[in-house]
């Protein structure tokens, strides 16, 4: 996801991209891939930032003070979410767990960040701030496009350790049947493994379901994407 930022005066070359104007400077909340404006020093306040969000046509993330505007997904990648959510549903069915879509905010400390996940586990009560932004996440998912990748591996994966509920983390790769599958062991500390080719499989054991990559990757077109 492209994130970018802006200020007041700053003219938006992308007819793609909504700005509004909070009164500081200029937001790009568009599907503008590639927009890189330059920022100011101010920053804003969750509560600031959550007024702008919940009145914006689109999506944007909040980190550590900075708005950043989410860019649209590839044809790969909402093939690959789709699936997720289908695969995670249909096993979840009549469980404890349950699976949420890209749409649900997730909130790490309800100050740090506010993000939207490709596809989010929660089990027994889901747990909001505010009525819209989820606390207790228990599996994350992050489908990686070359933009992002180093991000949601480092940074933001740092990030959503701070959420106390958390017991997995998975990445998916969009050019190759590659997925990787982060966990928390019994003695709290983090420990990964990589799948890959399309006759492995993930198995989740905090939530009990099975990731077949055949079942993630279906439809997916290699030499297309």
């Amino acid at each position: 996801m492209a994130l970018s930022s802006g200020r007041v005066g700053q003219q938006v070359a992308s007819p793609l991209c909504t700005v509004i104007d909070d009164g500081m400077r200029l937001i790009c909340l568009g599907y503008a891939v590639g927009v890189a404006l330059p920022r100011r020093a101010r920053t804003f306040t969750p509560q600031e930032y959550l007024s702008l969000e919940r009145n914006a046509e689109y999506k944007s993330e909040y980190v550590n003070g900075e708005i950043f505007a989410m860019a649209g997904a590839s044809p790969a990648h909402n093939r690959i979410c789709m699936n997720l959510w289908v695969l995670l549903g249909l096993q979840l069915r009549g469980g404890a767990c349950e699976v949420f879509g890209s749409d649900l905010r997730v909130a790490v400390d309800s100050t740090v960040m506010y993000t939207y996940p490709d596809a989010v586990i929660v089990c027994g009560e889901s747990v909001f701030s505010d009525a819209d932004n989820l606390l207790n996440a228990r599996v994350l998912f992050e489908v990686l496009s070359p933009s992002t990748a180093a991000y949601d591996r480092g940074d933001k994966f740092d990030l959503y350790r701070k959420i106390s509920s958390l017991t997995d983390y998975v990445l998916i790769a969009q050019d190759q049947p590659v997925v990787e599958h982060w966990w928390l062991d019994a003695g709290g500390g983090w420990v990964s493994r990589k799948y890959a080719g399309l006759n492995d499989q993930v198995q989740l054991d905090s939530i009990g379901c099975t990731i077949k990559l055949a079942e993630v990757y279906e439809r997916l077109v290699w030499d297309t994407l």
